[in-house]
């Protein structure tokens, strides 16, 4: 199995991944022991010291002001934890959990949480058994980190709280800690703040965000040649030299996606034909370049902050190599918070686009020569009416997720935490936006795949033809009377979410972007 290894200065989109989603096991590298061990000495000399220092000998946020005795540090990090595991709602996707406890092992494992070296591996012995703790869908605010899901996780470490074993059943901590062999932590000064305080849960969702969303884009550049091709539009438009004289990477790389995939079609080039006059193809299929490039452009943005934030060390207060001890600011979520929006803005324009392209493929006014909503007896047969129902349905839905959460605050901890970033709202809200994309390309997939097989005696370019042919052996079924719709277009839907059809298409074309 495959094994990342977790050292002193940040980690990678690709190991999160790894871990997340495939499992990988985790390892601390000696550098990152031996960092853990140097800030550990700098906490407990402090914590030794007459002056009070804020999370290692004080209470936390608005109760900072109290200094807390020796004999009654261990119960202040205990009772943190447990207070702060006030998540309600349903339960958060295991994946999700499983980013967020590696991403803060990678913070702890910087050397600037002061954080025992014990603390530490066990985080990463739980990861590596399989044990994922029940953390709930409400309860962060994206300040001081997302603090009521990081502490279900805390929870775990200490034995507490319920989790899910590694067979998917849900028991209590305690009792898959010891089936797995693992001590409970007995948290000490600052360990249970410095568990707590990231912005780990919507850092981890961007990033497995960015992944999903980079697979869709190059999706919609494929059904959005397939739809271009059943509308016998012009594939002109797509020429390199009129995308190099507004050179954005990601329209330029759109076109040229759209451009491999129409290679050789006897579909295209049929502009000024009787059967479909028009000067001009319509803006949703003629500016499909220039409206994914420039998701894509933001897809490159937001993946800037990511890796910035995935080489930071986020906590309060925080260890420094001179051995100060200083409260900041740094968990603040506004940076994550701004792309996570601002990608579901630039995914709810994808859905719409390819809805409109649709659309128009079910329109007999607007299809050229193609039968009403791609029916076998119109009248009698509905075809695709209702496919496109759901579609904008689904776009409607995107439109009202792409209202920002960042530009909302709440204050809180009587006014202490008086501006808060929504980051991890953000994250949850995006994450359904790219599950509703993943339906609306499947949908278009399914009417431009269909409208392509009913232009007879035209071939379309061996690209198409292959996602063509991926689609109906992955069940989706092509031209002919109507049938039970609604398993065609989970079908299709399981084909782009697996990224089947990005594989199916590149067979012909080689890597597109």
């Amino acid at each position: 199995m495959h094994t990342v290894v977790v050292g002193t200065s940040g980690t990678t989109a690709e190991d999160v991944i790894a871990v997340a989603r495939g499992n990988a096991r985790v390892q601390l590298s000696s550098e990152a022991l031996d960092a853990l061990a140097r800030s550990r000495e700098i906490v407990d000399s402090l914590a030794a010291k007459p002056e009070p220092v804020y999370g290692v000998s004080t209470g936390f946020g608005a109760l900072a002001s109290r200094h807390i005795s020796p004999e009654l540090r261990a119960q202040l990090q205990r009772n943190i934890v447990r207070s702060h595991a006030a998540g309600m709602g349903p339960r958060v996707e295991r994946e999700v959990v499983r980013a967020l406890m590696f991403l803060r092992l990678k913070t702890v494992a910087s050397g600037h949480t002061g954080v025992r070296p014990s603390v530490a591996q066990t985080m990463a012995d739980v990861l590596n058994a399989g044990i994922t703790p029940v953390v709930h869908e409400y309860g962060s605010l994206g300040c001081s980190g997302d603090l009521a899901p990081l502490s279900h996780c805390a929870l775990t470490l200490m034995g507490e709280g319920d989790a899910e074993g590694p067979d998917g059943v849900v028991r209590p901590a305690g009792e898959l800690l010891a089936e797995a062999g693992i001590e409970p932590v007995e948290l000490r000064e600052k360990e249970g703040l410095a568990l707590l305080n990231g912005t780990d849960g919507m850092l981890g969702m961007l990033v497995m965000a960015l992944a999903d969303l980079g697979r869709l884009y190059t999706s919609a550049d494929i059904t959005a040649a397939l739809t271009l091709e059943a509308l016998l539009g012009t594939e002109k438009v797509l020429a390199p030299e009129l995308h190099a004289i507004r050179p954005h990477p990601g329209q330029g790389a759109s076109a040229a996606n759209m451009a491999a995939v129409l290679k050789g079609s006897g579909l295209t080039g049929h502009f000024q034909e009787e059967s479909a006059p028009r000067v001009q193809d319509a803006y949703s299929v003629r500016c499909a370049p220039q409206v994914a490039g420039a998701g894509r452009d933001t897809l490159a943005h937001a993946a800037l902050v990511a890796s910035r934030e995935l080489a930071s060390a986020v906590d309060n207060p925080v260890v420094l190599p001179d051995g100060r001890v200083e409260s900041n600011g740094n968990f603040h979520g506004a940076p994550v918070a701004y792309v996570l929006d601002f990608l579901a803005i630039a995914a709810a324009d994808l859905g719409s686009i390819a809805e409109r392209r649709t659309d128009r493929l079910l329109d007999k006014n607007r299809s050229h020569g193609l039968p009403p909503f791609l029916a076998e007896d119109a009248g009698v047969d509905s075809g695709l009416m209702i496919a496109q129902y759901t579609q904008a349905a689904l776009v409607s839905e995107m439109k009202r997720l792409a209202v920002p959460a960042s530009a909302d605050s709440i204050p809180s901890s009587a006014m202490q935490e008086d501006h808060v970033s929504m980051g991890w709202s953000a994250a949850r809200k995006l994450r359904t936006a790219i599950d509703n994309l993943t339906r609306i390309i499947a949908i278009e997939l399914y009417a431009a795949t269909r409208a392509i097989e009913l232009r007879h005696g035209l071939t379309a370019a061996p690209a198409s033809l292959a996602a063509i042919a991926g689609t109906r052996e992955a069940g989706v079924a092509g031209p002919g009377p109507d049938r039970f719709l609604a398993p065609d277009l989970a079908a299709a839907d399981a084909f782009v979410r697996s990224g089947g059809l990005v594989a199916a298409v590149e067979s012909v074309t080689g890597p597109l972007a």
